[in-house]
């Protein structure tokens, strides 16, 4: 039977599919508003942050959008949002970030702020933290990663003596950032190298339907790996950048958000267009993961399409 989801992935943006569920959709209870978001353990770290965070896509991944973007990050703020995500690749993101923080320095010490660098040498990813720092306007960094690693030459141009692992380590030893991880989408043997050989505290892969239904996908190799060291997982590609939403096949946003923290991971990442996206990314953290009948049944729409689906990846 072919799947409902089976469909050609476009190379444009997906089609506002969060705006169409916002408006058929009920959300923000007075209940489940006041109800406040799970926390979920850092890994081994100590830390705890809200099972959901609001990613670095996005309004955050443009430039220009200054009253946009700060209206989505203060709504997640009002949420009680504590895990907020950004890189040097996104565009305006960081200073988006640090416009909001120097206006209200108060609100960033009760939040774990994150980004990365895609510098593979040293001395670039150095140049990299201090300018993400001096525009975000902060002198330590909750968590930086190394950014979408995708083959084993990066791995080892990563790991030469002077390579981007030493800033990173370095970084962490000086106390310019609390926390450092690794992310990729590319190639689940790439990433779970890194989980397995390098100290990092945090992973950030894939964790979406997409991956449940491949066999030797994120979820069952580069997971697995970073549970086993107690490092922590944050998912993204929850949403499949909008195309794994599909609502005559029962696929929605909050459903997608849902089987994200069905998996073991600390925190479930969305970027967020505007306060009605990050509003439904906070009700879908109260709800918490769908019950395992669920999970299957999600994972079973997806499995016909699921190679055609992977579209963030290489060859599968």
């Amino acid at each position: 039977m072919r799947s409902p989801l089976a469909r050609q992935v476009p190379a444009a943006a997906a089609p506002d599919l969060l705006k169409v569920f916002i408006e058929q959709q009920e959300y923000r209870t007075a209940e489940m508003f006041m109800a406040a978001l799970d926390a979920r353990p850092f890994g081994k770290s100590g830390v705890k942050v809200t099972s959901v965070g609001l990613g670095g896509e996005g309004v955050l991944r443009t430039s220009g959008r200054d009253a946009e973007a700060a209206a989505v990050i203060r709504e997640a703020l009002s949420q009680g949002i504590t895990f907020f995500d950004s890189a040097k690749a996104y565009a305006g993101s960081e200073g988006y970030y640090g416009a909001v923080w120097s206006e209200d320095p108060d609100a960033r010490g009760g939040i774990f702020q994150a980004s990365k660098s895609a510098r593979r040498d040293q001395a670039g990813a150095e140049l990299d933290l201090a300018d993400t720092l001096a525009t975000m306007g902060i002198e330590t960094l909750d968590l930086w990663q190394i950014h979408d690693i995708r083959s084993f030459s990066e791995i080892r141009r990563i790991e030469a003596p002077d390579g981007a692992l030493n800033a990173f380590l370095e970084a962490r030893d000086t106390g310019l950032v609390r926390f450092i991880g690794v992310s990729g989408h590319h190639d689940p043997d790439v990433l779970t190298h890194a989980v397995e050989v390098w100290p990092v505290d945090a992973v950030m892969m894939p964790a979406n339907p997409v991956e449940a239904a491949l066999s030797g996908g994120f979820l069952d190799t580069a997971l697995p790996a970073a549970e086993a060291l107690g490092i922590a997982v944050i998912g993204m590609k929850v949403l499949g950048a909008g195309y794994y939403i599909a609502p005559d096949a029962g696929i929605s946003p909050d459903r997608l958000i849902r089987f994200a923290l069905g998996q073991e991971i600390a925190v479930a990442i969305v970027g967020c267009s505007t306060p009605g996206h990050l509003r439904v990314l906070a009700d879908a953290g109260r709800e918490g993961a769908l019950p395992p009948d669920e999970v299957e049944e999600v994972v079973d729409l997806f499995r016909p399409a699921a190679r055609q689906l992977a579209y963030y990846r290489g060859a599968v």
